[in-house]
């Protein structure tokens, strides 16, 4: 096929560049052309960063938040409190949070919710490792800081049925987060203090 450019070491570099999400080839041909007027160890840094970061990050053990070691930095640091666990449905979700500066405790990423429509079962989020955190006695309260959507609320449900069990507080996120919101896109000042004026879930909450 032949190339758009006048060269397709240029249509591949764009081509790449276009498949990143939210990126159309007009996007992707002004990133490229960036690239090629940057000094060459500069963008030897950027592709190395880029190269280091998909074969070398990994996943807590713990929590499964991004981390450079087998341990990430939240659940590694003593002043966090050990005891508050919150759920989350992803590492944005995590990030979200972390910048309201309004919470101390530690977290646990499920990896999605729920979702017949889309294949999601509970089998395919980190849901056994979260009883087993309970279970072994490693929390006092659990915070179900899930997105206000049917699926997220579905998830919600189905933790408490879990945990039921297990004698820890369960709690969610006060709505000040708009029905139907997903979490990372709520504003920093409502997802503080949803955080701070957290409920009790008692498998109704709506």
């Amino acid at each position: 096929m032949p190339s758009a450019y006048s060269s397709q070491l240029l249509d591949n570099a764009v081509g790449q560049f276009a498949r990143l999400p939210g990126i159309g080839r007009k996007t992707a041909l002004r990133l490229v052309l960036h690239i090629l007027r940057q000094d060459p160890a500069e963008v030897r840094m950027f592709t190395d960063a880029i190269s280091t970061l998909r074969s070398d990050i990994r996943y807590c053990r713990c929590c499964h938040n991004l981390s450079d070691t087998d341990l990430c930095e939240i659940c590694a640091n003593p002043r966090r409190d050990a005891r508050t666990l919150c759920v989350v449905e992803s590492v944005r979700d995590v990030m979200a949070i972390e910048a309201t500066h309004q919470y101390n405790g530690v977290y646990h990423v499920l990896g999605g919710v729920i979702s017949p429509m889309d294949g999601i079962g509970p089998d395919d989020l980190n849901i056994d490792s979260l009883e087993s955190r309970i279970s072994a006695g490693n929390a006092d309260e659990v915070i179900l800081a899930l997105s206000t959507t049917l699926e997220g609320d579905t998830t919600n449900y189905y933790i408490y049925r879990r945990l039921a069990p297990y004698n820890v507080k369960i709690t969610t996120i006060a709505r000040g987060v708009a029905v139907g919101d997903e979490l990372e896109y709520a504003d920093e000042v409502t997802l503080g203090r949803s955080i701070m004026n957290r409920v009790p879930f008692n498998g109704t909450n709506t």
